[in-house]
């Protein structure tokens, strides 16, 4: 049911990028900002961690069934490659429509929240 909320909600509002939400799913009152994606990007990011969910799950596999340590490193670093182009994809989403968005209506403090967000990333 969830799902089809969320695949609703994305219908109606692709046009938008993102906003801030004064209201958390708990009921509290918070303020974090929200982006409903297109069907396309949604659903692309969540094959992406779904594949990458299934790489971590072959690797406590692997841990479990006491694999050879080179063998499990090559695993990690396969979804530390698969981590590193989500990130690509979503930073690059991210620039095209929030970043845009928010500084074509005067929102310059966007991109110190970007520098800030490229710092941590790049770690």
């Amino acid at each position: 049911m969830k799902d089809a909320e969320n695949k609703k909600a994305r219908e109606i509002n692709a046009g938008e990028a993102c906003k801030a939400e004064k209201t958390c799913k708990a009921g509290k009152d918070c303020c974090h900002k929200t982006k409903i994606r297109q069907e396309k990007e949604y659903n692309d990011l969540i094959h992406r961690l779904n594949r990458i969910e299934g790489q971590i799950r072959g690797i406590k596999g692997m841990v479990e069934e006491e694999r050879y340590c080179t063998d499990i490193l090559v695993q990690v670093a396969a979804v530390n490659a698969a981590l590193n182009s989500f990130n690509k994809v979503l930073l690059a989403s991210h620039i095209r429509s929030c970043v845009v968005d928010d500084i074509k209506a005067g929102r310059e403090e966007t991109i110190d929240e970007l520098v800030e967000t490229l710092q941590k990333v790049m770690k």
